[in-house]
């Protein structure tokens, strides 16, 4: 009987000792972003169009820009202008972007 109460406080305090290693580990490393390319949030409509013009030729090539207003219906510095006026929360419903 003793054996086994033994054995169950060994576990406990292998698993509270391993917590309290991987915990560091994987927590958040400072407060900058963890993205190179993360948008402007409090950003003006100008900080905005070069940040979106930045990031679609990035990862999606030359052209990009003038594609999407092309095929929106919407230019960039229109969009730039709605982020900047609405308060961008992080993208859509506030759950970051790409």
């Amino acid at each position: 009987m003793t054996t086994i109460k033994l054995r169950r406080w060994l576990l406990v305090a292998l698993a509270i000792v391993g917590l309290a290693f991987a915990a560091p580990v994987v927590s958040a490393h400072g407060t900058e972003t963890t993205a190179d390319d993360a948008p402007p949030s409090d950003g003006t409509a100008d900080d905005w169009a070069a940040w979106m013009e930045g990031h679609m030729t990035d990862h999606m090539g030359p052209g990009a820009v003038e594609w999407m207003e092309s095929h929106m219906g919407v230019t960039v510095d229109e969009m730039a202008r709605d982020m900047a006026d609405d308060g961008y929360g992080g993208g859509t419903y506030g759950q970051g972007h790409c």
